[in-house]
């Protein structure tokens, strides 16, 4: 029965769910993104590039309960943009969200997450160089200046796209053309790292980035499941969408690895779950099953070849350093998944999610000329093209004017020389992620001891060190 602190109009079980749904995207960033950062790049950047995924996620809660969420999901300023103002008032918060059967309180963690991880997404385009004041002041600037314009453009019922009739079930475009876009011409901005460091740059431990990659693929049960705000069937539909498309984009880009270059890796299987993840993104719950693997065909075969053989025969690409290879795993996945959701989306589907009892508004392309709606299938895809062209545009245009502005306060980049030096967390954090660690330098294994200053080289532990000195030693490094 209803009460003052659980009102009659609130759902129970769907707002459990949805701050379950929320909180599971939260951990997709933070461990999930932290650990996959940081272990992915060489160890002299782990810390950097795990407190970029921190800050940013931190930074951007603060601007979005300040003034972003209302200028995402607010009342109407302009036709693409909500009314700045705080969202942090017991009444406002604890009343009905514009959408759903829960308080906006809710509504605005959830959608807070994913804000969050789109700027995260970003900075994997911009490790292992990039300044940290500047992208200190880079986050809330492109979180005020471009996601909100874009998330409001399509996810809000006063969007003009989404009046439009976009499908976009849980932001293949919001997200991840966004993320791909922006990152990539951040990292033009930014500059490539130097050639010393881009070769020193492999990944500290594969095992540990695989336990990242794996809260990733697990939290997005979160991502897809919580997009239509209740427990229904919709989000049981798109949980199994998303996994099946993940599957079968890992076995597909596997498979082109071991056809291709003679052995499957462990990086391959981490680009194939990511590509799987975002095509089905903008279509997970409004596509049948089917659809689904197919997508997951194209998801592990497109990206597969833009990164592994296309990037390297075009110059322009060649010339930027893109070290997560984010442009290829969403930019181009996620225009990818947003023109297949315009050919497969299923009108009854489409007409369950957004609640409308036209079935000619939503309708993909294929089913369009199954029922012999051929005009609506192409108004639907030209839709589609429209606003994933406004997208990439749009963020090129504003995440350039935002590196601009940034570059006249601070330096965009960490200064090369400094960094080759010391390495970049103690270049601009002063502190080390491993105390002890493996070097291989002219084929000798050396184990240093940091906190005494020493190096004991293993070749020489039987004939130049005596016993008592080699237990010594033994110890020591057991300590550490």
């Amino acid at each position: 029965m209803g009460d003052e602190t659980s009102p009659e109009w609130m759902n129970k079980g769907d707002n459990a769910w949805q701050l379950m749904a929320a909180t599971m995207v939260g951990m997709q960033t933070i461990p999930g993104l932290v650990i996959l950062y940081g272990s992915m790049v060489s160890r002299s950047w782990a810390i950097n590039s795990a407190f970029m995924a921190l800050y940013a996620f931190s930074a951007v809660f603060v601007c979005w309960a300040s003034w972003a969420y209302r200028m995402s999901f607010g009342e109407e300023w302009v036709f693409f943009l909500g009314k700045p103002a705080v969202a942090l008032d017991e009444k406002f918060l604890l009343g009905k969200s514009f959408l759903g059967a829960f308080p906006t309180a809710t509504m605005v963690f959830f959608q807070g997450v994913f804000a969050a991880i789109t700027l995260v997404l970003i900075g994997g385009s911009l490790l292992g160089r990039m300044n940290f004041r500047a992208w200190m002041l880079f986050v809330p600037l492109w979180l005020t200046f471009s996601y909100t314009i874009t998330a409001f453009s399509i996810w809000s019922p006063n969007g003009w796209l989404f009046k439009l009739g976009v499908i976009d079930f849980a932001g293949g475009l919001v997200i991840h053309v966004s993320a791909g876009v922006a990152g990539i011409t951040a990292a033009f901005w930014v500059g490539p790292r130097s050639e010393k460091e881009r070769e020193a740059f492999a990944s500290n431990n594969m095992i540990v980035a695989l336990g990242g990659a794996g809260l990733v693929w697990m939290g997005w049960s979160g991502f897809n499941g919580g997009a239509p705000l209740a427990v229904n069937t919709l989000a049981s539909l798109a949980i199994l969408n998303t996994h099946v498309c993940a599957a079968t984009s890992i076995v597909t880009w596997l498979v082109l690895d071991s056809l291709c270059f003679g052995k499957p890796t462990m990086f391959g299987a981490i680009q194939g779950l990511i590509t799987g993840l975002v095509c089905i993104t903008p279509a997970a719950g409004v596509v049948q099953g089917w659809t689904a693997i197919l997508m997951g065909l194209f998801s592990g075969s497109v990206p597969w070849y833009t990164l592994m053989v296309l990037h390297k025969k075009l110059k322009f690409l060649n010339k930027i350093d893109d070290p997560m290879a984010i442009f290829h795993t969403h930019a181009i996945t996620g225009i990818l998944g947003g023109i297949l959701t315009g050919l497969f989306a299923v009108p009854k589907l489409c007409r369950l999610f957004y609640g409308v009892p036209d079935w000619k508004k939503y309708t993909g392309l294929f089913y369009g000329l199954k029922n012999g709606l051929a005009h609506a299938g192409l108004t639907q895809l030209g839709i589609q093209l429209e606003a994933t062209i406004f997208v990439v545009v749009f963020n090129v245009i504003s995440t350039t004017v935002i590196c601009l502005v940034v570059r006249s306060i601070v330096p965009l980049r960490v200064d090369d020389e400094d960094a080759l030096q010391v390495g970049g967390d103690k270049s601009m954090h002063g502190e080390e992620a491993f105390a002890l660690w493996c070097s291989h330098q002219d084929k000798d294994t050396k184990f240093e001891n940091v906190k005494q200053n020493k190096v004991y080289d293993t070749k020489d532990f039987s004939s130049s060190i005596d016993e008592s000195s080699t237990k010594k030693a033994s110890s020591e490094v057991q300590m550490v």
